[in-house]
């Protein structure tokens, strides 16, 4: 291993942030609180470890940003209509149940080619459901062809794509407070 391994890592992970449109980043958070003032639902879609920043998101734009977010990823939901619809559609299908036009969809991929995500992004693109992607590797990746804003994270590593998008939405909670140093009981 390298003897400076850290440096050159965490120098990779600010290039790949900072290497984001900020223009693009403002876009999202004004889509998101639109999106909340009209007391509409804010939906978060990942697989991996997507899904769990999905979920650590929703939960702090929920709880400490007031804005209503969910991630579904409960395993019953996900297995359910996996089996009875296929993965790639698992997404698509619970975006049929609960989402309205209203809405707003965030897609999170590394790759921007997991097909359960291209497909809930066509669902929404057919139901006028507004979408936005982030994600890394290619910039004309298929997922960010198809929604309506998407961020692009110019990096091939997983992880590093990952911590760029958990800091780009948390970002969004600390700007909406106002502070980035609060209370737990907001």
């Amino acid at each position: 291993m390298k003897k400076n391994f850290y440096n050159s890592y965490f120098k990779k992970i600010t290039n790949a942030l900072f290497g984001v449109e900020t223009n693009k980043i403002d876009s999202l958070y004004k889509l998101i609180i639109k999106t909340s003032r009209s007391k509409s639902t804010i939906f978060l879609f990942g697989n991996g470890a997507n899904i769990s920043t999905a979920s650590h998101v929703a939960t702090d734009f929920t709880k400490n940003a007031k804005i209503k977010t969910i991630s579904p990823n409960d395993s019953n939901l996900i297995t359910c209509f996996s089996n009875d619809y296929g993965f790639k559609n698992w997404i698509a299908k619970t975006l049929e149940y609960y989402a309205s036009k209203k809405d707003l969809v965030i897609l999170l991929s590394a790759s921007g080619e997991s097909e359960n995500l291209i497909k809930a992004a066509q669902y929404c693109r057919k139901k006028k459901i507004k979408i936005v992607t982030i994600t890394g590797f290619k910039k004309n990746n298929s997922l960010s062809k198809k929604g309506n804003l998407n961020l692009w994270i110019n990096s091939k590593a997983y992880n590093i794509v990952e911590i760029v998008q958990m800091s780009i939405l948390l970002s969004m909670v600390d700007k909406k407070i106002g502070t980035e140093i609060y209370s737990s009981k907001l």
